[in-house]
């Protein structure tokens, strides 16, 4: 009495099931290409060059640690996880590689000196 009786409505005719799922599956295909190119992608080239500059620190260079200091590099052996760098006239500091933020100046490779 309070209430109109409900009638279903006569259901339309679905399409083929493929292009329903093509038209429903397009739009998140399409938001993962446009994130890879435009955020992951670059962000691994970055952190492959990061990770090749830490590779090549040698003594010498001018670095800036994660913490804010800058030091210059006194010692660094290729292979090992720790370098050893000068943050002020006489103080030196061990410092893990992975904690250097970025490398300021770059030096030549250290000559071996001739004997004269």
């Amino acid at each position: 009495m309070f209430t109109t009786p409900a009638f279903a409505q006569a259901a339309q005719g679905g399409g083929d099931l493929f292009s329903t799922l093509g038209s429903t599956l397009l739009l998140p295909i399409a938001m993962f290409v446009i994130f890879y190119f435009l955020l992951i992608r670059p962000q691994q080239r970055k952190a492959k060059e990061q990770a090749a500059s830490l590779k090549a620190i040698r003594r010498g260079d001018t670095v800036v640690l994660s913490g804010g200091l800058v030091g210059k590099v006194t010692k660094a052996v290729e292979g090992e996880s720790e370098i050893e760098a000068e943050i002020a006239d006489g103080v030196r500091v061990k410092v893990v590689r992975e904690l250097v933020s970025s490398v300021r100046s770059k030096t030549e490779p250290v000559k071996k000196a001739e004997n004269a």
